[in-house]
């Protein structure tokens, strides 16, 4: 059994699963980086260890370092949680090789999944649809030319490693297909180390859903029904719920019963996510599989009651899966939507920096999963997440308001972040009716990114000196027993919607 789990991660995914573990009385081991000495999972580890400069290959990528530490603390299992070494095949093997308990897959699964070209064969010898596109290695302008004609613009093309939108491009027009193919090569090769490109054909008004799985070492396995991913910018996940508005309840099982498929194909061992790209029409087609827990996770525990990470924890000691695909329902609704540290105004740019003050949301059905804190400083060497607001409510609607009402009582000065955009979404009248694709940002351009009267920062600077200034007139001060505070957060509020606040 499993006594002590080093976390190879960070940030809130390193601090949601070391929660679990106490909560099995498991002991924890945290990795650090430079930047992230004052980081909340070092803290709240029972050890921690430094482990290299900043830049990931220095730190969370370094394979050796971790090893080592794993030795020396006499961890006898590592969890890489998600991104850096999560899907890295080479690492899992090492573990094993070391006599350490991945809690993850087995080495093979992640490299017949993690190569998408490999992937889409697989699943289309297992009888799953994959989407029309390429299945061989794509060489020269002149293939992908041919297979574009083939299959029909407009087309996707893709990296054969790695993810998150990095890579991709699509293409409507023939004329633009070789600099969109040298300049995916060249993008590809930079964030994943391989310029291997792949080419799908483009399904118009498309839906992103994926299908949470756990398998175990006894050859069973089951589906933890889907997740709508569709809101996205540049290709990435900011939002997602479950259930889908989009699917039937006939729609879903077929989907489930194909992931389970996909993830037996394979002799896949844990938790997975097969992503699938779904039409207006509900025909699904299998995109890639993600052979690690999911950032968009916690919604999936929400509306049906499991811990993925204690299953995880389970499946690596041994344990048969403790629930059957018939004992499991959907309970409600959830929405999880992801803070970052970035400029939405500005093409969602990162925006690092110091927090200066953070007042996070709480009451019935909320649910956050974060790492910072008033005077962390965001470094600029990861993702900008900033923690990831999760809600449930007995229906669509209500967790839709609840979402609303908890953006709003988000609080962080110091950088610039996304909660007001978010908030926006939430308001949105295609979100707020289902009625959405992968295109809604763009589509919805006019009503997210309406207030041009002033941009945020100076809006935030305006309300804030304003609320000072009604403070220090009114003689009501800040008391120190926190009374009163949701009234005077109500009143900032309220000067931060008048259109009279403008720029200073």
């Amino acid at each position: 059994m499993i006594q002590k789990i080093l976390v190879a991660n960070r940030g809130e995914i390193a601090v949601r699963i070391i929660r679990t573990a106490k909560e099995m009385d498991i002991r924890t081991v945290a990795v650090f980086s430079e930047v992230d000495r004052n980081s909340m999972h070092v803290k709240y580890a029972d050890e921690a260890y430094y482990i290299g400069e900043a830049p990931s290959s220095k730190s969370y990528l370094n394979v050796e370092k971790i090893i080592d530490v794993a030795k020396q603390s006499k961890a006898d299992a590592i969890h890489p949680g998600y991104g850096f070494l999560s899907e890295n095949a080479e690492f899992s093997q090492r573990c094993t090789n070391e006599g350490i308990i991945f809690i993850g897959p087995p080495a093979y699964a992640i490299t017949q999944m993690g190569e998408k070209i490999t992937a889409r064969r697989t699943m289309k010898d297992a009888g799953v649809p994959v989407v029309p596109g390429t299945e061989a290695k794509v060489q020269s302008d002149e293939d992908v030319t041919g297979i574009a004609n083939q299959i029909g613009l407009p087309v996707m093309l893709k990296p054969a490693s790695g993810g998150g939108g990095k890579g991709m491009r699509l293409v409507h027009d023939a004329e633009n297909l070789p600099e969109a193919y040298r300049a995916a090569k060249s993008e590809a090769k930079e964030a994943f180390g391989d310029d291997t490109i792949y080419v799908e054909k483009y399904i118009a008004s498309p839906h992103h859903i994926e299908i949470q799985i756990l398998t175990d070492q006894h050859g069973n396995g089951i589906h933890l029904f889907e997740r709508e991913c569709s809101v996205q910018r540049r290709h990435q996940k900011i939002i997602e719920e479950t259930p889908s508005p989009l699917i039937s309840p006939e729609v879903r099982a077929e989907m489930g019963d194909t992931a389970v498929r996909a993830a037996k194909a394979v002799g896949y061992v844990g938790a997975g996510t097969v992503e699938f790209i779904v039409d207006e029409d509900q025909n699904f087609y299998f995109l890639e599989m993600n052979t690690r827990l999911q950032v968009e996770h916690p919604i999936t525990e929400s509306v049906v009651g499991i811990d993925l990470v204690k299953e995880q924890i389970h499946i690596a000691n041994g344990d048969p899966l403790a629930h059957t695909q018939d004992s499991l329902r959907q309970f409600g609704h959830a929405i999880e939507c992801r803070v970052y540290a970035e400029d939405s105004e500005n093409n969602f740019m990162p925006s690092p920096g110091k927090i200066q003050y953070i007042s996070e949301p709480l009451g019935f059905g909320v649910r956050i999963d974060g790492y910072i804190h008033k005077g962390y400083e965001i470094p600029m060497e990861y993702d900008p997440l900033i923690s990831k607001l999760v809600v449930w409510g007995q229906n669509r609607k209500s967790a839709t308001d609840r979402m609303r009402r908890a953006l709003d009582e988000y609080i962080i000065t110091g950088v610039k972040h996304n909660i007001n955009f978010l908030k926006r979404i939430m308001e949105c009248p295609a979100f707020r009716e289902g009625k959405y694709n992968t295109h809604f940002i763009d589509q919805n351009r006019e009503f997210l990114f309406e207030d041009k009267e002033y941009d945020e920062e100076y809006r935030d600077v305006a309300v804030m000196a304003t609320f000072i200034n009604y403070l220090n007139k009114s003689g009501d001060t800040a008391d120190t027993n926190g009374n009163g505070t949701f009234k005077k957060i109500s009143k900032w509020r309220e000067f931060g919607k008048r259109k009279s606040v403008m720029r200073l």
